[in-house]
């Protein structure tokens, strides 16, 4: 990651990528090629040059140590790290967070990545700040400016949030690349998928200039228990969202649910329904497991739910389905069982049921995780 891509997270910080805590500098006080060639970076750069592990990269390793498939790893597939490695002139791979502009309030989420939870966080003194919108770019025109030839040469734009298509500096930037005939970069998004449009910007319009486009719709659950986790999301909306889009072959879809302690119960379910829909071709599934807030961590589970959970996937787990669906599913089981944090699970009880109480809503979950 060090040697391809450049990620900007709260409050402009650049980051190694959009998981391990490892800074490199200030989008806003300093410019890309400052923080490109910095100190930090260097040092990482040659730690890994050395075939060197960095401690802050554990969400990775985890994964990989249970069988499972990280970022880490797909970054090797998709990307010429030998060629790249010996000469890392200009990040061709972007993760550009503008702000936490949202519409929606996930319970695995927060205020840092979602405008919408201010309200709530407030209420539990989880916010960061006193108004509900944290901008991490503040100068857009600056920050292409400064930025622009990099971009222009880039390879990939991935675009999360927040919520990137409710965020305006989303549709600025690719209007940019579209002027300047910017358009062979893969865009990749992890979207709520609610809104396919925003303001005046006609977005299927401006997809259509690009090579490849691949949406990675967060659903976590279908129909209620969907709209339990990802509170203000709408089923129907969904499902009209994505006939819109069917009609755009170029749009590659998939679904890609955060298997957490609320939903992983529920994943082949939701496999099956979106299989059943049409929704997804049968390879479309990208699982993403959330390693953090860890009282919603699936490790935590009391092993006799393990075991429900085990038992409910071996079930789905044969050979009509796709060899990397049954992958994906030993992947989650695999890593449930790395490790036993059952401790942690009384936490979990007490913090999903303080949501429950602020949002007047009834754990749907209750009849296997507990009241």
């Amino acid at each position: 990651m060090p040697f391809i891509h450049y990620h900007i997270s709260n409050n402009g910080l650049a980051k190694a990528c959009c998981v391990a805590n490892i800074p490199y500098g200030n989008a806003n006080t300093q410019t890309l090629t400052e923080i490109w060639n910095g100190k930090n970076i260097k040092e990482l750069r040659t730690k890994f040059s050395k075939n060197e592990t960095d401690g802050r990269c554990f969400v990775c390793h985890k994964i990989e140590a249970s069988g499972g498939k990280s970022i880490r790893m797909e970054t090797f597939e998709k990307f010429d790290y030998q060629t790249i490695a010996t000469d890392p002139k200009l990040p061709i791979y972007f993760d550009i967070r503008f702000s936490n502009v949202c519409n929606f309030r996930c319970r695995t989420c927060w205020h840092g990545a979602s405008s919408k939870w201010f309200n709530d966080a407030k209420s539990l003194h989880t916010n960061i700040g006193k108004k509900a919108i944290i901008k991490n770019i503040h100068d857009l025109n600056g920050f292409i400016k400064a930025s622009g030839e990099a971009l222009l040469g880039a390879e990939e734009f991935y675009f999360a949030g927040g919520e990137p298509l409710v965020t305006e500096e989303h549709y600025k930037l690719l209007e940019w690349l579209v002027q300047n005939s910017a358009t062979k970069a893969r865009l990749r998004y992890n979207t709520n998928f609610s809104k396919l449009g925003f303001k005046n910007y006609n977005l299927i319009a401006l997809w259509s200039h690009f090579e490849e486009v691949e949406l990675l719709a967060s659903i976590d659950a279908s129909h209620s228990l969907g709209e339990y986790i990802r509170k203000d999301m709408d089923w129907q909306e969904i499902l009209a969202n994505r006939k819109t889009i069917a009609a755009y072959p170029f749009i590659k879809f998939k679904i890609a649910p955060t298997v957490s302690i609320l939903n992983v119960f529920h994943i082949p379910e939701l496999y099956e329904t979106c299989r059943q829909l049409q929704m997804i071709a049968p390879n479309d599934l990208y699982i993403n497991i959330l390693e953090r807030p860890s009282y919603f961590n699936i490790q935590i589970l009391p092993n006799a739910l393990k075991l429900k959970v085990m038992e409910k996937y071996l079930e789905h787990m044969n050979t009509d389905k796709p060899e990397p669906i049954n992958k994906a599913f030993q992947s989650i089981l695999d890593y449930m069982m790395e490790e036993d944090r059952s401790d942690l699970y009384p936490l979990f009880l007490e913090k999903n049921g303080e949501l429950d109480q602020l949002r007047g809503e009834e754990n749907p979950l209750s009849f296997y995780l507990g009241n």
